[in-house]
């Protein structure tokens, strides 16, 4: 299951999300977004677990859990948005 992690600090690291999401089972992977030109963490991020059950019980502990003093917005991460749809119309 894939698990939207936000409202993170700055500071936060994969290594601070390991070790807090680890306490709840196996995990997959760990992905903070980071802006592509200053490397500075966006505040958000994604934790992959294999375990559904797993990755229930990590979502309904660690929502709004404190994390270098920023309360986690922890929730299943929704399907990506398809980019393609909309745009300007008056173009022909």
């Amino acid at each position: 299951m894939n698990i939207f992690v936000g409202n993170l600090a700055s500071e936060t690291s994969e290594e601070d999300l390991q070790q807090t999401f680890e306490k709840y089972g196996k995990i997959h992977s760990i992905k903070l977004i980071k802006d592509m030109f200053s490397g500075v963490s966006k505040g958000f991020g994604f934790v992959e677990m294999p375990s559904k059950a797993e990755a229930e019980a990590a979502i309904k502990e660690l929502n709004v859990y404190v994390l270098n003093g920023k309360p986690m917005t922890v929730h299943e991460a929704r399907p990506p948005r398809d980019k393609r749809k909309g745009g300007n119309k008056r173009r022909r």
